[in-house]
């Protein structure tokens, strides 16, 4: 294993530019709480913004009824409260239903009220950095998103085909304007329409453009790794053009061949990575329930490991991110298009018989992503929207930077683009850091023998240590029982949920969102809450002082808002909207503020919306100029 104490050769990038070569890899079924609710810095068990439904609990407080033991309520709880062989059980440990019902009932309209219901009491398990700490330690050493969300309230293969086709043919989509294809919704590949009625759905193969299509029409590399053993995580499998494409041709040999994921690894090793990869791991190391986060964190730290200890380091970006939730809960409902969105809202062919019943597409639930390089380094959150099309978008971001034309998916739906984050802002090109973060090893997963009658394509490439891996097989076996008792009762139902979180704090990166406590830095002060007035008092290394916490709620009634009212986190006082700086208890009263965003650097400015006398006062008569370092913070 690569030591990650060494330096990489320092030559700095100006823009998007220069960097050369972007690196896709997806991860299964994991939820953001599920793994990161505990982390200090990001939208997790600490929320100051956590939903309330309208029967007055938070969407941390998960009903259940009929009661049990007692408890009509549940909260998340700790995957391995029970101690013993559960550290190692819970780790092949399934939870519940990924699939369109489950999450379309735990969204619940939006009220978000109902995981407990419409999956399972297992959904609310989470797990912390004890069980994953390679995972925390990339997601620590980077930038990670913590308002990142699959795209479909659906499976596997709906969302892997968002994140490499931008589309999934829903009706009134730009990939079927019409309505007249089949939308895909779920995991079924079989020729023909699953569905027909009310909608037609699942009609296998696929036919519209893929992302990779647009490169190759372009003259951009790509090709996408994996090994016989994929998991059928590859979508392009499902498309008409990759499955009926000569041997030979481009769309056969990049899209739907069997490289081996060692390929990867030595085209990073030897510098000669295409512009554009893609990674497709294997089913055991995929962490879908019950394959076991420890044999994924292994394979994360081989790509990330291949990618900082390579030549080319300092012009690529690696984005590491998961497809769904898997059955596991997340506190922060998605983001929805507005009802009637061509393309965003269709006929749910699964939850009710009414032909006019009409359901959200997606997005569904937060999941995890992290976004590797020189240029997002030290511990970042990055707050912006985001979701699988994302990837699209940033990828043809980099495509303009380079030159090429052309390159700009026609599947995303406008809302879509409108809406989510294309990643460009998560980069701070002015301050990179090639220095190689640690990451904790992790041991490689137990191998059974592999045998040539095993496979029926060419397994030259795959190399000794590439499947069938005996994970979790293993897991299964030693472990029969690997659920533990849930825990009801007062201890869960009236748990501090802020407490379950590690003290610390991320820098942030983006257009903020609500979600997190936030301090505002400036040349070493901060704004502090002084006996209600706002002053600017010197910083603290670890922004622990609650005085100079804050927290923002939106202002305005926007699917991504751009205004925000600034709370004190000491006594729930607001910025007023006075001349003064001072404070004041009514909402009504509080004065609204925009952030402006800089990139380079990753610093705001700060603008009240209708006062600007209000900063001058506290900042001076450069008011206007000053820009702040944002920290969000996690002390108990």
């Amino acid at each position: 294993m690569a030591a990650f104490a060494a330096a990489a050769t320092a030559v700095s990038a100006a823009s998007l530019k220069d960097i050369k070569h972007l690196v896709f890899f997806m991860q299964e079924n994991r939820g953001f709480d599920h793994y990161y609710g505990t982390m200090a810095g990001v939208r997790g068990f600490a929320d100051p913004n956590v939903p309330v439904s309208e029967n007055n609990l938070t969407t941390f407080q998960q009903p259940v009824n009929p009661a049990v033991d007692g408890s009509s309520i549940l909260t998340p709880w700790y995957i391995n409260y029970a101690g013993g062989d559960y550290s190692n059980a819970t780790q092949c440990m399934d939870a519940g239903s990924n699939g369109w019902v489950a999450m379309h009932g735990a969204w619940s309209n939006g009220a978000y009220n109902n995981w407990t219901h419409a999956d399972t009491l297992y959904s609310m398990a989470y797990f912390t950095r004890k069980e994953l700490p390679t995972h925390f330690d990339i997601m620590d050493s980077f930038t990670i998103l913590d308002m990142n969300h699959q795209s479909i309230m659906g499976p596997t293969d709906p969302n892997r085909c968002m994140w490499m086709s931008g589309s999934v043919n829903s009706p009134g989509s730009p990939s079927n304007p019409d309505s007249d294809g089949g939308a895909m919704l779920d995991n079924t590949i079989t020729p023909g329409c699953d569905i027909t009625y009310p909608v037609k759905a699942n009609c296998f193969p696929f036919q519209w453009k893929t992302f990779p299509e647009y490169l190759q029409d372009a003259g951009i590399s790509w090709q996408v790794y994996q090994d016989l053993d994929n998991f059928e995580d590859n979508p392009l499998a499902y498309f008409e053009q990759y499955l009926y494409a000569a041997n030979g041709s481009a769309l056969k040999e990049k899209g739907d061949s069997y490289l081996g994921l060692q390929a990867f690894t030595k085209a990073a090793a030897e510098g000669t990575l295409p512009a554009v990869s893609w990674i497709i791991g294997p089913a055991e190391l995929s962490e879908h329930p019950p394959n076991r986060p420890v044999d994924g964190a292994w394979l994360q730290q081989q790509i990330v490991e291949a990618v900082v200890d390579s030549p080319l380091y300092n012009e690529t970006v690696l984005v590491i991110s998961y497809d769904e939730q898997g059955g596991w809960f997340d506190h922060v409902p998605p983001v929805v298009a507005p009802k009637g969105t061509p393309g965003e809202w269709l006929i749910d062919p699964y939850t009710s018989s009414d032909p006019d019943y009409y359901t959200a597409l997606g997005p569904g639930p937060r999941v995890p992503r992290v976004i590797v390089s020189p240029y997002t380094t030290g511990g970042n959150v990055f707050t912006e929207l985001t979701d699988h099309t994302s990837d699209i978008m940033f990828a043809e971001a980099w495509a303009a930077a380079q030159g090429y034309k052309g390159v700009h998916s026609q599947e995303i739906t406008p809302w879509r683009r409108a809406t989510m984050s294309n990643l460009v802002n998560a980069f701070d090109f002015e301050n990179p850091n090639f220095t190689k973060p640690y990451i904790s090893p992790v041991p490689e997963p137990p191998t059974l023998p592999i045998q040539p009658s095993d496979f029926s394509g060419n397994i030259s490439t795959l190399g000794s240590n590439t499947g069938p891996w005996a994970q979790p097989s293993l897991c299964l076996s030693e472990y029969p029982n690997n659920q533990p008792a849930i825990p009801f009762g007062p201890a869960n139902t009236n748990q501090n949920m802020s407490l379950l979180v590690e003290e610390g704090f991320k820098r942030v990166r983006g257009q903020l969102s609500e979600g997190r406590y936030l301090v505002f830095e400036t040349a070493h002060f901060s704004l502090t809450n002084v006996d209600g007035i706002v002053i600017l008092l010197p910083a603290t290394a670890a922004h622990e002082d609650i005085r100079q916490r804050w927290i923002i709620h939106a202002a305005d009634d926007a699917a991504v808002p751009t205004s925000f009212y600034i709370q004190s986190a000491l006594d729930k006082t607001y910025i007023a909207a006075n001349p003064l700086g001072w404070l004041t208890s009514d909402v009504k009263h509080a004065q609204a503020f925009t952030f402006k965003y800089t990139a380079n650097g990753a610093t705001y400015t700060l603008h009240p919306t209708d006062n600007d006398d209000i900063w001058t006062s506290i900042l001076g008569d450069l008011s206007s100029f000053v820009k702040f370092k944002i920290f969000s913070v996690a002390y108990h």
